[in-house]
């Protein structure tokens, strides 16, 4: 954490920064569990200075995701010729004004911001040394002002640096958080797969065996990252658990409003052709 490295002095120090900033400030307005509502605000803050990233990055997905059928009706018409089906592919995308590149620049803009937040909460909750942990947050603040002589970690009754692991002896109602964190994680994963369409495209005709593997390909994906983030959640603390959800939760009011917006936009389109 106090290694000056250009990773540390870029995304480290400054989210740790704001992150004792926002404390220190509950805490100054006698807000109870002030480090836990330090981590959903920083969260929220950097996900909102995210927002114009993130958002042309699930669209895209969306969009992919929804021409899914098109896209297998396709396979089957140029069946093993993978030219001719890239070509196909890449003329559906630009009909539908889709550009696979523009959905992955800022995802991979935004991703560090990600990964420094899960590190400063796993360094400052995961060290086991609270103490130490001090010592070391003190050596790298910015400011006399957000030096501090010890961390209250309780939120809501609960230490977020313990593990649901531990349950039996930090209480059982620890085991509440794996199972919240992979229903969260659930809900957003079954957000980006799109809902049948009562009317396939009229090129696609597949067998019952290629519907069988579509739907099978399809529900591994709606659990088993889940399930996957539920169990780290019962291995990790409980303060990285509430980034986590914090962070899906907004996810999910995100993704809600695009795809809001994008059956407002097609239902205005529709109203004007039939018009």
């Amino acid at each position: 954490m106090t290694d000056p490295s250009i990773w540390n002095q870029i995304f480290i120090w400054p989210i740790l920064n704001a992150l004792i900033a926002l404390s220190k400030g509950f805490a100054f307005l006698g807000v109870p569990g002030s480090f836990g509502l330090a981590i959903i605000t920083l969260t929220i803050i950097v996900r909102l200075l995210l927002y114009p990233l993130t958002t042309p990055q699930l669209k895209t997905a969306q969009k992919m995701a929804e021409l899914k059928p098109h896209l297998d009706a396709l396979k089957e018409k140029h069946g093993h010729d993978k030219q001719k089906f890239a070509q196909a592919q890449m003329d559906l995308y630009r009909e539908h004004g889709i550009n696979p590149a523009a959905g992955c620049l800022p995802l991979l803009v935004s991703l560090p911001f990600f990964i420094a937040l899960y590190q400063v909460f796993l360094q400052v909750l995961g060290n086991g040394n609270l103490s130490l942990v001090v010592e070391q947050i003190n050596k790298i603040v910015y400011s006399p002002v957000l030096k501090i002589e010890s961390l209250d970690l309780y939120f809501l009754g609960v230490n977020l640096a313990e593990k649901p692991s531990n349950w039996q002896a930090a209480g059982w109602g620890l085991l509440l958080v794996p199972p919240m964190t992979a229903l969260f994680y659930f809900l957003q994963t079954k957000m980006m797969i799109p809902t049948p369409q009562k009317e396939k495209p009229k090129t696609e005709t597949k067998s019952g065996i290629e519907e069988m593997m579509s739907s099978m390909t399809q529900g591994p994906m709606s659990w088993l990252f889940p399930l996957m983030f539920g169990f780290f959640s019962y291995q990790f603390p409980v303060g990285l658990s509430l980034y986590w959800n914090t962070y899906t939760v907004l996810g999910i009011a995100q993704q809600y409003f695009i795809m809001h917006d994008t059956s407002r936009r097609r239902s205005i389109m529709g109203r004007k052709k039939t018009n």
